[in-house]
């Protein structure tokens, strides 16, 4: 019984970090890239975002809930690990190993973004343009957001590999092999719209 439920629990963190985190993170940056036509187009895709209907409702349970196990399910999975890159040098064993260490880093980095910008909001700030600029006015926090954008982008593009892996959708070696290239153009691409925004900001 425990076998079958660690089972489904990984199914459904493996899902959830596609449907709907993934899809979540894609929008996010996508809104984000709005930065690079100026404060003004950002801060209209933003406040599009903002008057969503049931907006609240969305952010709970499309959002925060299903990230939240993701995160809390991720930590278990990456300190019950047991890697063995330095035995099997091997590719997959290598993206196993950054998959974890990415996933805390990107943690980390969505727990600080979420408490500068949401939290914020609640205490009464505007989330636009000039908030962000503020953040990234700090040469510092400039760095940590890139090194956040690459993990999480790099977090979401390896997971994908995995998602299809587990689920079933690739199950030749050679389908698997054409997949991490595929992944890999995902990764470079978002990582592109990511750090293009966050350098609009700055």
């Amino acid at each position: 019984m425990a076998g079958n439920r660690e089972f489904y629990y990984r199914r459904l963190h493996s899902l959830l970090g596609v449907i709907p985190v993934g899809v979540f993170l894609v929008q996010h940056l996508v809104v984000n890239h709005f930065a690079t036509r100026g404060p003004e187009a950002f801060n209209r895709a933003a406040a599009f975002m903002e008057n969503l209907p049931f907006r609240i409702f969305l952010e709970i349970f499309i959002i925060f809930l299903p990230l939240l196990f993701h995160a809390v399910y991720g930590i278990y999975i990456a300190f019950t690990a047991k890697f063995n890159t330095r035995q099997y040098g091997y590719f997959r064993n290598w993206m196993f190993m950054l998959q974890r260490i990415t996933g805390i880093i990107t943690l980390i980095f969505v727990v600080w973004h979420v408490y500068e910008t949401r939290v914020q909001a609640v205490f009464g700030a505007e989330v636009n343009y000039d908030m962000m600029a503020n953040i990234v006015d700090n040469p510092f926090m400039l760095w940590f957001y890139i090194i956040g954008i690459l993990s999480t982008v790099f977090h979401f593009a390896n997971g994908l590999w995995s998602f299809f892996v587990s689920w079933g959708l690739t199950v030749s070696p050679r389908s698997q092999q054409v997949f991490t290239y595929i992944t890999m153009i995902i990764f470079v691409a978002l990582s592109i719209v990511g750090i293009r925004a966050i350098l609009a900001f700055a």
